[in-house]
C-alpha cells in the first residue's frame, strides 16, 4: 500500500506520524525497549497530547532479531498467530551516550540516540540494512483507520526474492506485492502461495509476523527503500542473519519449521485422470496398461475432482456410476505397485450428503447473523468447513480416514485461497488473519491424518495453497498453468521464489493445465518436469498420456522417467538433506553461486540439488541459452564437458538438454529404474566428474527411510585418486566421466566405456592410477 506524493509529500487522506528520539529506554535480561515520541521533547509540554512510538527488541533464536512497533498496545490481537519455535537465547545490550545496541549471536540492532532517528542492523560491522528517519510509521487515514509501516533501506544493487510462489519476476525489485491468498492461476500477479518472507542477496532475511495482508513496496513506493504495512495498531518483524542465503532458509525454517521429509515413493512419476475429462474403471485401467506396456514406470495414479458425483464436492464418496465396486479397484491397483491419490478440496456443496450434517453441527463457517455461509462460486451453495472446530476437524478426518483404510494413500489438497472475510469462525478467530492463514489448518489437518496412518516421513499431500510453516506439509504444486512456453517459464519463475520462501520441494502440472498443449511442448514440459523435486502429468479437458501425443512422446517420457528414477540416490540425498537444512531441492543460481553475480538473476534455470544443473528448453526450435558459472561442467546425458563462467547457446533434441554436472562432484546413480523407492546403495555406481588437484570431495547415500546409509570420498593428488566407501553393500561401481587413460586399478576390476572408466569393487578402499 502506498501512501506517499512522491518524495516530499504524503497522499492526501493520511495522516502520518515518526518516531523522533530514543526518549526513554528500558532494558531486561531478555528484551530492548525503546519509548520514541512522535516530536521532539524540547520541554515538559511537549510530553502531553501526543503519541508514541513503542519499539521492543528481542531474540527467538540466535541471529534473529525481532522488532516489534506499536502505537496502541491494547487493540485488539486475536489470532490465529503463525507458529515460531522460539529458544532461550542470551542477548547483549551496551549503551553508550551516542546508541544503544542490541545483539544477538553475530546480528546487532544500532539505535542513534543523539542525531537524527536511525535503527541500523549489522552483521558484525557489515551494515545489512536500516529503518531512517520517517521509515517507522503509524498512520491514520480520513476514516480513523490505522496503519503501521516500516521502510528499510536498500543498498546499491541489492536484490529481493522470495515472498511466495510468485509468478512475476523472480527479482522482486520495483514491485507491489500483497500477502493475500488468491485463485488466479499462474499468469497473473496473484499467488496461490503467499508468504511474509524475503531474502536479499545481501545475506539477511525479513519475516514479517502477519497471518493478514501485508503490502510490501519493493523499490515500488521510495526506490531504495523496501516497505511494508499492515493495518492496525502494531507490526511485528524478524530480522534474519545469514551471513550466506543458504543460511537465512536454515534460520527462517528453525524459527517457522522444517519442511517434512515426503515419503521415497512421492518422487516417482504421477499420473492423473485429468479435472473434467471422462473416465471410469475401464479409462484408468487403459492408462495404467499403456503405461506398464510402453516400459514406462509409473509410481502414483491420482483421481481427481470427478470420482465424486458432480455437484457433491466433497461428499467423499466414489461415484457409483462410473467406479461400482472401489476397494477391488484400488486392490487392483495397489497389486500393479501404484500408490493412489485422491482430488479433495475444503468446500461442501449443497448436494453433498455432508451439507446437512455439517451445517446442523456447526461444522461449517457461519455469517455474522448465524446462517451459514454460502455461494455459488466452484459448487453450487458450498459451504466451507471451520477447522478451528476440533469436532469439525475430526468430523473431515473420519471421512478421510475410510478413504485411507480402502487403500488411499495420498490427498491433493486443492484450493483453500477464496476465503471469505465476512464470517465468524467457531474458536473467534480475526477473519481477516484467517484468509490466509485458513491453508495451514486445513493441510495439518490431512497431513496429521497420513502421518498417523503411515507414520513420520510417510505422509504427502499434494497442495496447491501455503502460508507461512506449511513447509511442514509437502508437497506443493504450482497451481493452473496454460500450455503454452510462456506458462512454462513463469511456473519456474513461481518454484524459484517458492524456493526462496521457505519450501523444499514443489511440482507443477507437466505440459499445461489448460487445453492447447502440442506434442512439441508436452516433450519439452516433461524433460522440464522430470527433472523437478516432484513430477505429475495432469490437465484440464485433455489426458496427460504421451501416447496420445505422438511415439516420441512415449520414448521421452520412457526416457526422463528413467532417469530421474535411477538418480534416486543423488536426489534422495538432498531431500533429506532439504528436510534438515530448509535449502531446497530446487535452488536459484544465486543460492548456490552468490559470489557470481551473473547467477543474481537467472530465473530459467536451476539447480536441481548441489551438483546438477538443468536449462530447460523454452522455444520449439530446441536453442538454449544458458549461463554456466566457473568450472568445468559436463553434460550427464551427453558427456560432452564445457568451461564455465561464460554463456552457451545450444541446440537439443528431445532426448537431451543441458543437464550439467558440477566439477569436482560425485552423483550416485541406483541400479534400479523402474521404480522410485528401492535399496539405493545396493549396486549404486558413483560417478565422478573432473576431480579438482587436491581437493576432496564426497556423497552420501540415504535409505529411503531418510535414514544416511553410507557415504563414499574422493581425492586426487596428482596422478592418484585415493577412493574410500563407508558403510557400502558387497559391492559397488565407480564411473570415471571422461576419464580414458587409467594405469592401474588397486581393489577393482577396470573396464572402459562409452562415458569413462567403470571400476567394480567390493573394497573400501580403491586407488587409481591416472595414465600421465
Amino acid at each position: 500500500m502506498k501512501f506517499s506524493n512522491g518524495n516530499w509529500l504524503n497522499k492526501e487522506g493520511y495522516i502520518l506520524q515518526y518516531p523522533m528520539e530514543v526518549y526513554d529506554v528500558r532494558k531486561t535480561e531478555k528484551d530492548l525497549t525503546i519509548y520514541a515520541p512522535f516530536d521532539h521533547i524540547v520541554h515538559r509540554g511537549k510530553t502531553l497530547d501526543g503519541g508514541m512510538m513503542t519499539i521492543q527488541l528481542s531474540s527467538p533464536i540466535e541471529d534473529v532479531i525481532c522488532v516489534k512497533m506499536f502505537h496502541h498496545l491494547g487493540s485488539n490481537n486475536k489470532g490465529p498467530h503463525f507458529e515460531l519455535n522460539k529458544k532461550d537465547v542470551s542477548i547483549e545490550i551496551e549503551e553508550t551516550e551516542d546508541d544503544i545496541v542490541f545483539s544477538s549471536g553475530s546480528l546487532h540492532a544500532k539505535f542513534n540516540k543523539k542525531d537524527v532517528w536511525n535503527l541500523g542492523f549489522y552483521n558484525n560491522e557489515k551494515q545489512l540494512t536500516s529503518s531512517e528517519s520517517k521509515a517507522m510509521s503509524y498512520i491514520l487515514t480520513d476514516q480513523k483507520n490505522a496503519h503501521m509501516r516500516e521502510q528499510l533501506s536498500m543498498d546499491v544493487g541489492e536484490l529481493i526474492y522470495g515472498l511466495g510462489e510468485r509468478f512475476t519476476a523472480f527479482v522482486k525489485n520495483g514491485q507491489t506485492v500483497d500477502i493475500w491468498n488468491e485463485d488466479g492461476g499462474t499468469g497473473s500477479e496473484q499467488a496461490y502461495k503467499n508468504i511474509p518472507f524475503y531474502m536479499s542477496n545481501k545475506g539477511y532475511g525479513v519475516f514479517v509476523n502477519h497471518p493478514e495482508k501485508v503490502s510490501f513496496e519493493v523499490g515500488s513506493e521510495k526506490v531504495s527503500k523496501l516497505q511494508f504495512s499492515v493495518e492496525g495498531e502494531c507490526l511485528e518483524y524478524y530480522i534474519i542473519n545469514g551471513p550466506t542465503m543458504k543460511d537465512v532458509l536454515g534460520k527462517y525454517t528453525t524459527l517457522t519449521g522444517k519442511p517434512s521429509l515426503p515419503p521415497a515413493w512421492t518422487f516417482g512419476l504421477w499420473l492423473s485422470t485429468s479435472f473434467t475429462t471422462n473416465y471410469n474403471e475401464e479409462t484408468v485401467n487403459s492408462f495404467i496398461d499403456g503405461m506398464i506396456e510402453r516400459d514406462i514406470p509409473l509410481d502414483v495414479f491420482h483421481f481427481d475432482c470427478f470420482w465424486m458425483k458432480e455437484f457433491e464436492w466433497c461428499n467423499f464418496e466414489w461415484d457409483n456410476r462410473v467406479f461400482p465396486n472401489p476397494e477391488t479397484m484400488l486392490k487392483r491397483l495397489k497389486d500393479k505397485g501404484l500408490k493412489i491419490c485422491l482430488w479433495i478440496n475444503p468446500y461442501i456443496g449443497q448436494k453433498s450428503q455432508l451439507f446437512t450434517e455439517g451445517m446442523e453441527k456447526g461444522y461449517l463457517l457461519k455469517r455474522p447473523d448465524g446462517s451459514v455461509w454460502q455461494w455459488d462460486k466452484w459448487q453450487a451453495g458450498q459451504g466451507i468447513v471451520d477447522f478451528t472446530n476440533p469436532d469439525a476437524c475430526r468430523w473431515f478426518e473420519e471421512k478421510l480416514e475410510a478413504l485411507i483404510d480402502m487403500g488411499v494413500d495420498s490427498f491433493k489438497t486443492d484450493f483453500g485461497e477464496r476465503i471469505p472475510t465476512d464470517v465468524v469462525y467457531f474458536d473467534g478467530s480475526d477473519p481477516m488473519k484467517m484468509h490466509n492463514y485458513y491453508t495451514y489448518l486445513y493441510n495439518e489437518v490431512v497431513f496429521k491424518l497420513l502421518e498417523r496412518k503411515f507414520g513420520k516421513d510417510q505422509a504427502a499431500v499434494f497442495a496447491r495453497s501455503a502460508t507461512v510453516g506449511s513447509q511442514k506439509f509437502p508437497v506443493h504444486w504450482g497451481g493452473d498453468c496454460w500450455s503454452t512456453y510462456p506458462s512454462m517459464a513463469e511456473s519456474l519463475r513461481g518454484g524459484l521464489s517458492f524456493s526462496l520462501s521457505g519450501f523444499s520441494y514443489w511440482s507443477h502440472d507437466i505440459s499445461g493445465f489448460e487445453h492447447g498443449t502440442t506434442p512439441d511442448l508436452y516433450k519439452r514440459w516433461t524433460q522440464f518436469g522430470l527433472l523437478s523435486s516432484h513430477s505429475r502429468y495432469h490437465g484440464n479437458t485433455e489426458y496427460k498420456v504421451p501416447w496420445i501425443y505422438d511415439d516420441e512422446a512415449v520414448d521421452v517420457t520412457r526416457a526422463f522417467t528413467k532417469l530421474k528414477n535411477s538418480l534416486m540416490p543423488y536426489l534422495y540425498r538432498n531431500a533429506c538433506e532439504s528436510a534438515q537444512t530448509g535449502v531446497p531441492m530446487m535452488r536459484p543460481m544465486v543460492l548456490e553461486f552468490p559470489d557470481d553475480e551473473t547467477c543474481h538473476y537467472l530465473d530459467r534455470q536451476y539447480m536441481f540439488g548441489d551438483s546438477l544443473l538443468v536449462a530447460p528448453i523454452f522455444n520449439e526450435k530446441g536453442i538454449v541459452k544458458y549461463y554456466l558459472p566457473d568450472g568445468k561442467w559436463t553434460n550427464f546425458l551427453t558427456n560432452e564437458a564445457i568451461q564455465g563462467e561464460k554463456w552457451h547457446t545450444e541446440e537439443h533434441g528431445y532426448m537431451s538438454l543441458p543437464f550439467m554436472a558440477r566439477e569436482n562432484s560425485i552423483i550416485p546413480v541406483g541400479a534400479i529404474d523402474s521404480k522410485a523407492e528401492y535399496d539405493y546403495a545396493d549396486g549404486v555406481t558413483f560417478h565422478v566428474f573432473e576431480l579438482a588437484d587436491g581437493k576432496g570431495t564426497a556423497a552420501d547415500i540415504y535409505n529411503i527411510h531418510g535414514e544416511k546409509a553410507g557415504s563414499v570420498t574422493a581425492i586426487k593428488e596428482g596422478s592418484k585418486i585415493s577412493f574410500r566407501a563407508n558403510n557400502m553393500p558387497d559391492s559397488y561401481s565407480i564411473l570415471l566421466r571422461n576419464v580414458e587413460k587409467v594405469d592401474s586399478v588397486s581393489n577393482g576390476k577396470m573396464t572402459y566405456t562409452e562415458q569413462g572408466t567403470l571400476i567394480t569393487t567390493k573394497d573400501e578402499a580403491v586407488q587409481i592410477h591416472l595414465s600421465e
